[in-house]
Parts: structure tokens; C-alpha cells; sequence
């Protein structure tokens, strides 16, 4: 490797980075410093649910020098993701359409951004030499809201996402680990002040206070990372959030701030951002499979997607079209996917003896 000035390469990853079309890059050491003891005492509590890799892999991501021997910096991007128009308030507020988290409309970011690292660690290889790195994009344990707030990318708000005063929160993260002592960026400062609007809105009660999420409440876990019966009690106060929730993103004052994505990969795809729960319902495996090929949502699989969708219709207004399809599903060979059906024929039987009375 040729010995480089460190500041000069460092000003000259940012403008790489920029060029490959991250929003923006910092830097910083390994020390994930409060972090480390945060992620244990939520551990300790239980927030974690049935994420069992977050305790299995909590000392790796403490320690980044132990993921990937060597490591002294961590470069750390942001891609903003939200599509133009995608009618977010107008669908929750619609009880006949899916609602899914403004991040999964279009195809899976992880390929997208790692390859873009890996372009990133090409283009600094190619004025330096051989170097030590490694790419993360969501996929490893990495403290990535943490180690980006040190590296000056935003501050962890009272919601837990990472926000930046230009940007709002809508953007994914990204890491390269790399062996070079680059100069490291000032950390972000706080900016959410008195506010709690993030905090009082979330549907479930799963924020225990800021910067703390349960996640066993939170919608975002139920609908993706679970994968046995939906909780009854917090099935109702779900509405029609088939994947995901951005609740508590949506009334952030920072993300008036945001701007759309110019990354056509995150356009929406098959009108998910519009989407009937109908509609939806209706999918067979096999369009499940293809229509959510190389998207975010096909990770949950097709019983997972059937369960939150007979949820949400569930918790639609009464409609004889709901129960028909309801009633079509209801000897669905997976037990998983009947018990949630007859919750939601339930639900709609009881919808109309309220109108009755």
C-alpha cells in the first residue's frame, strides 16, 4: 500500500461516496462507547423478543475490531430511500388498503448500498493499494445507528432511527470497516429538545421511553421479525399495518426536511404503496413469491404475509367481500394462517352487530 496523507483521502472517500450516490459519508474510531452498555441492559430486559441473534452476536457488535479483525475506522454512509409520492396518511386512514413501511415499496436495499461500498472500496484500493475492509449493509451485528451518530451522520432520536437536521430519517445505513486510520468526524448533536411526538403516537405503547423500544409491542417486530401468533391484545391496534410501521417516522417535525430518493430501485413496485388488503390477500404462493422476489418483504414468507394481512382486514370496516375472502382461507392448510382468519372473521362478525345495534 502507498502511504497515503489521511486527511486528503478521507475528504476524497466523501466525495466518492457522494458520487456513487450516498447522501453522505463520515467517519469514525471502533470505541462504540455508551452504546455497548445501552444494547446490554435493553438485552437484560427482554426488548429483544425472539430476535435471539441480537444477544448471540451482542459482543461482535460492541466491538467492531472483533467482527473484523483490524479494523480502526468505520466508514459510515446514508441513502435516503422515500419515494415522491406515496400517499402515506391517505393509506392509514384507508381501512381497506395495506399499509407497508415506506422502506419495502421497492426492491431490497442490502444489494443495492453493498455493492455501492464495494465500488467505494474498489475506487479507494485503486489510489492506494491493497487495503483491510469489510462492507455491511444491515446483515452482520453492527451498531450502525451508533457508530453513524459518532461519525456525524445524525443523532439516535427519542424513536431510536437516526436522524439528520437536512435530511429527516428517511435513509438506510451502511458501514465499511477498514484498517485505515483516517481522521474521524465530529459526532452529531441531539436535536429532538421537548418533543415527544414519536413517542405518543406509536399505536402499540412499545416506546418504555426515549430511545428505549419493546420491541415485543412494536408493530415493525410483529409483522417481520416474529414469526408465531400476533399477540390478540395488539392485533386491534395494529389497523392496517400489513409490514412494518413508519407511525412514529411520519410525525417527526425533522422529516420535513426530506427529500425523495432519486434511486429508482426504491420506486414502488406493484402499487405496494396503494395496495387493497384484498388485493393482496388474494395472492396466490406462487405470486407472492414472484411479486416480492428481490424485495425486502419476501424475507417473511408467504404464512407470515397471509397472517398480518388477515389482521389488517380484520380491523377493516365491515365488508361481506372481506369475510368471503376470509371464509376462503379459513382451512388454510397452515394452522398459523386459520387461527389468524378466524380471528378476523371474528372481528368482522362483530363489526356488525356494533352497526346493528
Amino acid at each position: 500500500m502507498n502511504i497515503p496523507d489521511f486527511t486528503t483521502l478521507a475528504q476524497q472517500i466523501k466525495l466518492w461516496g457522494r458520487e456513487l450516490g450516498f447522501q453522505q459519508v463520515g467517519i469514525t474510531d471502533v470505541d462504540a462507547g455508551p452504546h455497548a452498555a445501552w444494547l446490554q441492559d435493553w438485552l437484560d430486559q427482554q426488548y429483544h423478543g425472539d430476535m435471539q441473534y441480537m444477544e448471540r452476536h451482542a459482543a461482535l457488535r460492541k466491538n467492531p475490531a472483533e467482527l473484523h479483525p483490524g479494523t480502526l475506522r468505520v466508514i459510515s454512509v446514508r441513502m435516503d430511500y422515500l419515494a415522491g409520492d406515496t400517499a402515506m396518511t391517505h393509506v392509514l386512514q384507508n381501512s381497506r388498503q395495506a399499509y407497508v413501511s415506506r422502506y419495502a415499496l421497492g426492491r431490497d436495499y442490502h444489494k443495492l448500498i453493498r455493492r455501492r461500498l464495494q465500488q467505494l472500496a474498489d475506487q479507494i484500493q485503486a489510489h492506494i493499494g491493497n487495503f483491510g475492509y469489510r462492507a455491511f449493509v444491515d446483515s452482520a451485528p453492527v451498531l450502525e445507528r451508533a457508530f453513524a451518530e459518532k461519525a456525524g451522520l445524525g443523532w439516535i432520536g427519542k424513536n431510536t432511527m437516526l436522524i439528520n437536521k437536512r435530511a429527516g430519517s428517511w435513509f438506510f445505513l451502511g458501514e465499511l470497516f477498514t484498517d485505515l486510520p483516517l481522521p474521524v468526524d465530529e459526532p452529531a448533536s441531539a436535536h429532538c429538545g421537548s418533543c415527544t411526538a414519536c413517542i405518543d403516537v406509536c399505536p402499540t405503547g412499545a416506546f418504555v421511553d426515549a430511545q428505549i423500544l419493546d420491541a415485543r409491542r412494536c408493530i415493525s417486530y410483529l409483522t417481520i421479525e416474529l414469526r408465531d401468533s400476533i399477540p390478540e391484545d395488539l392485533r386491534p391496534l395494529m389497523g392496517n399495518r400489513i409490514f412494518g410501521c413508519d407511525d412514529c417516522q411520519l410525525c417527526c417535525p425533522w422529516n420535513k426536511f426530506s427529500s425523495p430518493s432519486e434511486e429508482t430501485a426504491f420506486t414502488p413496485r406493484h402499487e405496494l404503496d396503494r395496495a387493497e388488503l384484498l388485493t393482496l390477500f388474494a395472492w396466490s404462493e406462487e405470486e407472492f413469491a414472484s411479486k416480492t422476489a428481490g424485495s425486502p418483504i419476501h424475507r417473511i414468507g408467504y404464512e407470515c404475509w397471509l397472517r398480518n394481512l388477515a389482521v389488517g382486514l380484520g380491523n377493516a370496516a365491515f365488508d361481506e367481500a372481506i369475510v368471503n375472502a376470509l371464509q376462503h382461507k379459513a382451512a388454510h392448510p397452515s394452522a398459523l394462517v386459520r387461527e389468524h382468519v378466524a380471528w378476523a372473521l371474528q372481528r368482522q362478525q362483530n363489526a356488525v352487530l356494533i352497526n346493528q345495534q
